[in-house]
């Protein structure tokens, strides 16, 4: 691997890392978006090490809980880095805006889908799992957010880092058309 990602994915290991355990707001946290970070600039291969490494990490320090429901909350970042993949191939605001929404979707269903499943919290029947939806939205919307604005600041400094080197080409470009228009006139 290129040193420039070595370097890379463990700055965003790290940051992942110190973000859930500095004090936030619940599920306010960038793992979410490092997982589509991940695989929206990341060689395909190192995509999924960035956010499962950093929410292994931290579980590490914070504490395991049930197996069931860890496993659930692993493949819902894991399926968010699927869908990064994709937005990959169509990269565009909307695309990314709209990943990062159905990413957080995905992970409020499926992980609050466990917790009434695995855990004893609420009956195992229909009405079990609503209120197991109804009593997660303040996590779902923190998520959300959470998601939202991580995404944004990671996406947003790397496509300006992108456009800034572009415009730089293009100057360049224009630099030596014109030059070169002058030693022939």
């Amino acid at each position: 691997m290129h040193r420039k990602y070595t370097l890379l994915i463990a700055t965003l290991i790290i940051f992942g890392l110190s973000m859930r355990l500095l004090p936030h707001p619940a599920n306010f946290t960038p793992i979410g978006a490092l997982a589509l970070f991940g695989s929206l600039y990341l060689p395909r291969r190192w995509a999924l090490i960035v956010p499962l490494g950093a929410l292994l990490l931290s579980d590490a320090i914070i504490g395991f809980y049930s197996s069931k429901i860890m496993i659930s909350v692993y493949l819902s970042f894991a399926l968010v880095g699927f869908i990064g993949l994709w937005v990959r191939e169509h990269k565009s605001f909307t695309t990314v805006f709209g990943g990062t929404v159905l990413g957080s979707i995905f992970f409020f269903l499926i992980t609050n889908t466990a917790v009434w499943a695995f855990g004893t919290m609420y009956t195992l029947d229909f009405s079990g799992l609503m209120q197991s939806y109804y009593m997660a939205l303040p996590f779902f919307r923190n998520s959300l957010l959470g998601d939202l604005f991580y995404t944004a600041v990671l996406v947003g400094v790397v496509e300006m880092v992108m456009w800034r080197r572009r415009l730089r080409v293009a100057h360049a470009e224009i630099i030596r058309v014109l030059y070169n228009t002058k030693k022939v006139l």
